[in-house]
């Protein structure tokens, strides 16, 4: 355990304290802050290395972002005298803050700047991803749907299980005449909230809704009404308003999706490589 740090040091051991058990160090066990002090020691290493590399030499980090970041913080606490008394607590002051958020700036620009020089993503990178993933660009059906509530509830007069059964019926009854009526009955008659804007569920996967209105509305051809369902909220019925059939995303479609995840990737392991040489 590494314990002749700079004071900067400190703001580590907070970090990890709170990353790995979401405690203060002065919260923790002994066995708890040897872990924290492991994981610390390792970050504070890394980052003056990173920081001594020639790769942070041309960095500069503006007073306003570490005034930023420093805010960020402060505004997490009801008053200032708390956020530097908690300060206080954890050995740190507002000067300490303020320089290991430059060292964290720092840090995070180094690894932003040595990402940059991965290697540029090529349309052969693209194509040979797409092929090896096309499940990834599948897209399941989904169905713009909506519904009309009506509660079962013995204890309204117009909402005993008869009385809610013949309101549906004669929904049911006007809908089959004319299905185009239904956000129309929708907002007059329908209990529950979506009322207001017709009965819209809105686009839904199939599994989204209870069991048996899911099974319903997957019945359905697009521009069909239902049977009227029943579960534990009361009597339904829905309206299939569109199909959107399953598909896979074209070559195309998926390019710039690709290019990220490959670009992504590519920053990472360059990253990788380069902190793996700086802990040798």
């Amino acid at each position: 355990m590494m314990t002749d740090k700079v004071p900067e040091y400190a703001y580590h051991l907070l970090r990890s304290a709170l990353e790995k058990f979401g405690k203060t160090p002065a919260e923790l066990t002994a066995d708890q802050i040897t872990v924290v002090h492991t994981q610390a020691d390792a970050t504070f290493e890394l980052e003056t290395r990173a920081l001594s590399s020639p790769d942070a030499h041309d960095i500069v980090i503006s007073e306003q972002r570490i005034d930023e970041a420093l805010q960020g913080i402060a505004r997490r606490y009801e008053s200032r005298e708390a956020f530097l008394s908690d300060l206080n607590k954890n050995d740190l002051s507002e000067s300490l803050l303020r320089t290991a958020l430059y060292r964290e700036l720092l840090f995070d620009a180094v690894l932003a700047h040595v990402a940059a020089q991965s290697a540029e993503v090529s349309d052969s990178d693209i194509l040979l991803f797409y092929e090896a993933h096309r499940e990834r660009f599948a897209c399941r059906e989904t169905r713009v749907a909506r519904h009309i509530l009506v509660t079962v509830n013995p204890e309204f007069s117009d909402n005993t299980r008869e009385k809610a059964e013949q309101r549906m019926a004669k929904i049911q009854k006007h809908l089959c005449a004319d299905p185009t009526r239904f956000a129309e009955l929708a907002r007059k008659h329908s209990e529950c909230p979506s009322a207001l804007e017709g009965g819209k569920l809105g686009r839904l996967p199939q599994g989204k809704l209870y069991p048996a209105l899911d099974e319903a509305l997957f019945r359905l051809a697009q521009g069909g009404v239902s049977d009227i369902v029943e579960t534990e909220l009361g009597l339904h019925l829905l309206y299939c308003e569109k199909i959107h059939p399953a598909q896979t995303a074209s070559l195309s479609e998926a390019r710039l999706k690709i290019r990220e995840i490959i670009q992504q990737r590519q920053r990472r392991h360059c990253q990788k490589i380069w902190l793996d040489e700086l802990k040798s």
